[in-house]
């Protein structure tokens, strides 16, 4: 029976971090269809979009290789399992939302700004859902934490510092760099920072009540 509460608390994260990454894909387009600037490493995606074709989605998924094996090698150790499925299903995440045929640009500036914001929260709702499922950091994070292992830096210097060099990049390669990406980057650590502790309580509730339904039929 114990092992049947294992296997059924393992297929329940397994299902949240799913949920989570597909909720983060999601908002992660929000901000890209605002067209009013959009996070760091999306300029960088739709740069190298721009420049050499492919998807977005594809080059998120590329990209994140090169971040996960530069991370690897970094810490002289495999990553989670993870970090790998988070790079290769928010690529085709994005890739599936981005053909969505009613998901277009707002045409008022209000309008973009407001799916601007829409998508800052469901991206940070996301990523508090997929987090609190516990199996394994995404590309950027294991990149942040080999870091900060390494160099001794805080955290927040180093993230500043990541996500300046890809913004720079990103913008050299003609990513879109406006003012949504200051808002981003200002509310997005604020909005996780408030949803992480929510998700993480509601993936507790989620797997004791699975254990409580098993073990007394509740």
């Amino acid at each position: 029976m114990a092992h049947s509460h294992r296997e059924y608390a393992s297929i329940f994260r397994w299902a949240i971090y799913f949920i989570g990454l597909l909720i983060m894909s999601f908002g992660i387009v929000l901000t890209i269809k605002a067209n009013v600037g959009c996070a760091p490493w999306d300029v960088l995606h739709i740069g190298l979009y721009r420049n050499f074709g492919l998807t977005i989605g594809t080059w998120s998924i590329i990209v994140g290789l090169v971040v996960l094996t530069i991370s690897a090698l970094l810490l002289k150790q495999l990553l989670r399992i993870g970090a790998f499925l988070n790079m290769i299903f928010v690529g085709i995440f994005i890739d599936l939302y981005m053909m969505i045929p009613y998901l277009q640009v707002p045409n008022t500036l209000i309008g973009k700004f407001v799916m601007l914001l829409v998508g800052i929260v469901i991206t940070g709702y996301g990523m508090g859902i997929y987090i609190s499922a516990n199996i394994g950091a995404g590309p950027r994070d294991s990149l942040m934490l080999a870091l900060t292992e390494l160099t001794g830096w805080k955290v927040q210097y180093i993230r500043i510092a990541m996500e300046a060099f890809v913004l720079f990049i990103g913008w050299i390669l003609g990513g879109p760099v406006s003012i949504g990406t200051l808002i981003f980057c200002i509310m997005i650590g604020s909005v996780a920072g408030v949803a992480l502790p929510q998700c993480q309580r509601m993936a507790e509730w989620i797997l004791v009540r699975r254990v409580d339904i098993e073990t007394h039929g509740l």
